[in-house]
């Protein structure tokens, strides 16, 4: 069973507003085990969205049409719908009622332009609204003589979310007759290019082109880190599971040490537990990053128990006289050096990081923009890392986030 995505409102394609209903609608077709394999937008015009969808319907048994279901003129999915099915719009009697009454149960009167959401094609079964006035719909459709169906959903995330769970993936998989289950494990990696991960991995891709194997794609995230995903289907979540152990260990037999956690780890997550599992603490001074840092961490739940605080030394004088950092050169490993241990003493740390560099856009201290200090201290350890980030000014001070809490990780493991 293969179902589609059609996502449709202008404010899509202007950026005003991101798709996100399109994801989640994919996540849930791939957990429920029916294949989505093509996602699009259109904007409010009725002969786009009607042919749009009918490209679509020539390839999927069924589209999943998201927005465009609203009271106002620019909602016309049920217009595109009914074009599409050769039939008229005729407004449902009873669907007035409901809409009607909840506008009176929020004490308010219902606009005549809300009629237009009980506008239904002939044919179409209704989708009870339960937390909004837009009924869904469940549009029967022949192409070439096969027959196949167009869900139509409100745009509003929760509105959504509730027909897709309570009434779309239910008939689905009445419709498929099938029980597979997709699933997915993603491992999260540091420390070398997409292309370059293709390379260590590529003999491991080719044993991953038959049928009965998972697949692997990389994922590019930014100050995340590169993802690796493993996708397998089975007739059973065990089964599943047991595919992507088994490649799982595959691939980390050939990239392990990229490897810094699974699924929805983060590099500050995983630095924040193993910190926790050796009941250390930890202090960060930033100086390139500006507070960065500290943000990540703070944005885990919990993480107070080990992260006792940081020092945004970002100013020169600020180094010297809170930190200790002596004269010279502030981008420098002596700086970095000295900025590490001055945060973990002055806030009472077990472990000191910092991180001292140059954003740009001119060159600092002799040192070239992209340059990155890294300074740790802690039990058993007291080291300076040098490394070099691309050029452009936030992306390096992203990537000096991750790229610092991946070198304590590998202190701490």
């Amino acid at each position: 069973m293969r179902c589609d995505v059609l996502a449709v409102g202008t404010e899509l394609l202007l950026g005003q507003i991101i798709d996100s209903n399109s994801a989640w609608i994919g996540g849930e077709l791939a957990a429920s085990g029916i294949d989505s394999l093509v996602q699009v937008k259109v904007g409010d015009n009725v002969g786009r969205i009607e042919a749009q969808l009918s490209r679509m319907l020539v390839d999927a048994d069924a589209v999943i049409m998201c927005g465009g279901l609203g009271p106002t003129h620019d909602d016309l999915t049920r217009h595109a719908i009914a074009n599409v099915m050769g039939v008229e719009l005729v407004e449902d009697a009873m669907l007035v009622d409901t809409i009607r009454q909840m506008f009176e149960s929020r004490g308010r009167t219902m606009a005549e332009n809300n009629r237009r959401q009980a506008e239904v094609p002939v044919g179409a079964a209704i989708i009870s609204q339960t937390r909004g006035t837009a009924p869904g719909l469940i549009c029967p459709v022949t192409v070439d003589g096969v027959d196949k169906v167009v869900y139509a959903v409100p745009g509003v995330p929760h509105e959504m979310r509730d027909m897709l769970e309570r009434a779309i993936i239910p008939d689905l998989l009445e419709r498929s007759g099938e029980t597979a289950v997709i699933a997915s494990r993603v491992l999260r990696t540091w420390g070398e290019s997409e292309s370059g991960l293709n390379e260590k991995l590529e003999h491991v891709i080719e044993q991953l082109e038959t049928p009965d194997t998972p697949t692997l794609a990389f994922l590019a995230s930014g100050w995340n880190g590169l993802k690796v995903r493993l996708t397998a289907k089975d007739a059973t979540r065990d089964g599943c599971s047991a595919q992507l152990d088994q490649w799982e260990a595959v691939v980390r037999h050939e990239i392990d040490d990229l490897i810094f956690g699974t699924d929805d780890d983060t590099m500050e997550s995983v630095v924040l537990d193993l910190c926790r599992q050796r009941g250390l603490t930890l202090a960060v001074a930033e100086s390139v990053t500006g507070g960065l840092v500290g943000g990540r961490l703070t944005d885990i739940p919990g993480s107070s128990d080990v992260f006792r605080g940081g020092v945004i030394s970002y100013a020169t004088e600020v180094k010297q006289t809170l930190l200790g950092v002596g004269e010279g050169p502030v981008v420098s490993e002596i700086a970095a050096r000295q900025m590490a241990v001055g945060v973990r003493d002055r806030l009472g740390a077990d472990i000191g990081l910092s991180l001292t560099g140059v954003a740009g856009p001119a060159e600092q201290d002799g040192q070239p923009v992209g340059t990155l200090f890294v300074g740790m201290v802690g039990p058993g350890f007291e080291e300076v890392r040098q490394a070099n980030m691309p050029g452009l000014r936030e992306l390096m001070r992203q990537f000096s986030v991750i790229t610092a809490l991946g070198f304590l990780r590998q202190h701490l493991i």
